[in-house]
């Protein structure tokens, strides 16, 4: 696809990443990282934020190199073989399906509260018709309706670090002071290395969604300024406030009491008695969790046309105009299957639908740091551009080291060993698959072309 003079913005891409990133990993399932680290899990959100900004910045170069429909699928076929670009694609696609099967999950619960009447099952289909059926409009569209949606839920942690701020200073009349309340009862490091290594994959988890930036670049007008910009804004927003949301939500709240089931930042305030605030946010959870099912569904179209438009995936999802009708509607059908887990799975199906997404996501951005590693190599900084990656290669294998040591921690945790477990089987599947396809299109391997070449 050409990219066109009215394109997305900066703005409209940072709006359209961030509606991917901030949802119901953050609003509810932050509270298993921050009971897997305790009030270490501040570190852990750093540390990840550190990970965002070289993961974002080097796919940002090979992007300013050549914005290619498929982005770090494209990048890494390129760099490494068919094979992998296969392997990517589907793997990355199938993660984000059962990372939004859970968001379906989750924002299904929640509405339950307010329409008994209305069975899950069908609260499900209803959520994900909608959320299909609005991707169907197109990308400009969509972009206007998530900078509003990503508006509201950056506004609603905004209001929450205010409140929280309020509490902890004694502001509230006829309320004391919290002060460092329950953090001062609980040490920094109460689990140790290992618990902050098992935050990491929820951790992760809550800025995952980001490299939507790259999927959406062919859709904006000048990438070369564009996509950096975004990036920019897309890091400082996120770290920024996820972090400084944390750690005051630490002092309202021991990490005991908390509880995937109910969102942290709404069990804070409510054990303070700020009820009516509580409420204002679950309502934001609602909106938060079906602005990333809206973005996400935005890069689940435009992947599978990618894999369709190299023979990967069947004839008939295959599209040829700007918006992937046919890839959006076989990504939201199978969204509704994933859905259909949670009536077949354990009890604990959230974490595991969250930790086989978030080991699909991680092995995504593995590939994406080796594809730049390998074409920086070659070609060093992009055309029409310069170096944002600082330090390369030291802090390409840092990021490569840490990613990897992030997947082998998962068992650290309940539940995430059979995400890491299933993950596994989906990268042996889909390597498997490949090698007994006979559609799929043998290109010769090759390394991101240059545009001055």
């Amino acid at each position: 696809m050409n990219t066109t003079d009215k394109g997305l913005s900066a703005w409209g891409l940072t709006m359209m990443a961030l509606g991917t990133v901030v949802g119901g990993s953050f609003f509810l399932g932050v509270a298993i990282a921050i009971r897997a680290a305790g009030p270490a899990v501040v570190i852990a959100y750093i540390l990840g934020g550190a990970l965002v900004y070289l993961i974002l910045f080097a796919l940002s170069e090979m992007t300013v190199a050549d914005p290619a429909p498929g982005s770090f699928r494209t990048f890494s076929q390129r760099a490494f073989g068919p094979g992998v670009g296969f392997v990517v694609g589907w793997v990355y696609w199938t993660g984000l399906i059962l990372a939004m099967s859970s968001e379906a999950a989750a924002v299904s619960v929640l509405l339950r509260i307010w329409f008994p009447q209305i069975s899950l099952p069908i609260l499900g289909l209803s959520i994900i018709t909608g959320v299909t059926l609005i991707n169907l409009l197109g990308a400009d569209r969509l972009s206007k309706l998530e900078s509003g949606l990503a508006v509201v839920k950056l506004l609603a942690i905004v209001g929450f670090i205010v409140l929280a701020l309020a509490l902890i200073a004694g502001f509230i009349p006829n309320r004391p002071a919290v002060g460092i309340g329950a953090l001062g009862r609980e040490p920094l490091f109460q689990k140790g290395i290992s618990g902050i290594a098992g935050s990491m994959l929820i951790v992760m988890f809550t800025y995952a969604g980001f490299e939507i930036i790259g999927l959406a670049a062919t859709e904006t007008a000048d990438p070369h300024r564009t996509v950096p910009r975004a990036i920019t804004y897309t890091v400082l927003a996120l770290v920024g406030l996820y972090t400084i949301a944390i750690a005051l939500l630490l002092p309202l709240i021991p990490t005991a009491n908390l509880t995937e089931e109910v969102s942290p930042l709404v069990a804070a305030l409510e054990t303070k008695g700020v009820r009516w605030a509580a409420s204002v946010i679950n309502v934001i959870l609602v909106t938060a969790i079906l602005s990333t099912m809206l973005a996400a569904t935005f890069g689940l179209g435009r992947m599978i046309r990618s894999l369709a438009s190299e023979g990967y995936a069947p004839l008939w999802v295959k599209d040829k105009g700007d918006i992937p009708y046919r890839g959006i509607i076989f990504s939201g059908l199978a969204m509704l299957s994933g859905f259909g887990l949670s009536f077949v799975l354990p009890q604990r199906i959230y974490i595991f639908l969250v930790s086989s997404g978030g080991f699909s996501l991680l092995f995504t951005y593995v590939v994406i740091l080796a594809t730049h590693y390998k074409f920086r190599k070659i070609y060093g900084c992009p055309p029409k551009g310069k170096c944002q990656l600082f330090g390369y290669p030291y802090t390409s294998w840092f990021a490569i080291v840490l990613m990897i040591s992030i997947i082998v921690s998962m068992p650290l945790i309940p539940g995430q060993g059979s995400g890491l477990a299933a993950g596994l089987i989906l990268v042996i599947f889909f390597t498997i698959t490949y090698g007994l396809s006979k559609h799929v299109v043998n290109k010769k391997p090759g390394i991101i072309r240059r545009k001055d070449k």
